[in-house]
């Protein structure tokens, strides 16, 4: 813990140090101003490119690159400090034009689902952890079947066994869509657990008209509700640790296609213009 602390310090101070840095450099050429932002915008596209190869970095676990957590660490603080470096290149003005737009646009969305993603990674596995541990993606879908056959079962055995209906058809009213698919899913994301407490509060209501066999069914229908909800937890959080990168990525290869052609256009027409 020491340690991590530790190295959240040093990283922070770098950023602070950076970022006084890049401010100071940048008011001591603001009369410059076309100075300013090719300084500025080179410094920002070298860093974007480093932080865009870390995606391949990883991709090369036999060269000697340094500790993955280290890279990771430096992605983090050096995208924080893009921002500082995007905000002097643009001179803290909105864009003025639908290329300036869309590569704004770009960047905003790199940044916040790199946010997002910090978020996802660091908070996700320890709230699976503390549900009970991780069920294997690939296997939720078989899971839930099963939890479905389970629950079809338990409803149409009470018929015959307590010749009555009632939990057939609430089965049918109630928990039919339930145990169908994925339920929930923003709910999970957010900690919500007003649909799973409606869900029981029914149940618990069903309670009142049934005799003790059929209350020992819906006891193991209770059960096998709390099942499925944890297991589509499970599902939420991990399509969503999964889904991600399929965002950022293809988002700040975009980003990356977009400097470049800024880049060609800044010095076309400054060529032009002489």
């Amino acid at each position: 813990m020491r340690g991590f602390l530790r190295r959240r310090l040093l990283w922070s101070s770098l950023l602070v140090a950076a970022s006084i840095t890049v401010a100071s450099m940048s008011g001591a050429v603001a009369g410059a101003t076309a100075r300013a932002a090719y300084l500025s915008g080179w410094l920002l596209f070298g860093i974007m490119v480093l932080l865009t190869g870390y995606n391949w970095f990883k991709k090369i676990p036999y060269l000697p690159l340094g500790r993955s957590e280290v890279w990771l660490e430096f992605h983090l603080y050096a995208g924080v400090f893009t921002g500082v470096l995007f905000l002097l290149h643009v001179r803290f003005r909105l864009p003025t034009g639908w290329f300036e737009a869309v590569l704004a646009g770009l960047y905003a969305l790199v940044m916040l689902s790199g946010v997002l993603g910090i978020i996802i990674s660091r908070g996700w596995p320890k709230r699976l952890t503390a549900r009970g541990g991780e069920v294997p993606f690939e296997r939720i879908p078989i899971v839930s079947r099963q939890l479905r056959e389970q629950a079809e079962a338990l409803a149409l055995n009470s018929v015959a066994e307590a010749k009555s209906a009632t939990i057939a058809e609430f089965y049918t009213r109630r928990l039919h869509g339930f145990f169908a698919g994925p339920q929930n899913l923003f709910s999970h994301l957010f900690e919500i657990r007003l649909p799973l407490n409606a869900l029981l509060d029914d149940l618990d209501d069903l309670n009142r008209f049934l005799d003790e066999p059929e209350r020992k069914v819906v006891e193991q229908l209770v059960v096998l509700v709390r099942q499925k909800d944890g297991l589509d937890y499970q599902r939420a959080l991990q399509l969503t640790l999964r889904l991600w990168l399929f965002v950022h990525i293809p988002v700040t290869y975009s980003l990356m296609l977009w400097a470049i052609a800024h880049i060609v256009l800044v010095y076309g027409f400054s060529a032009g213009a002489r």
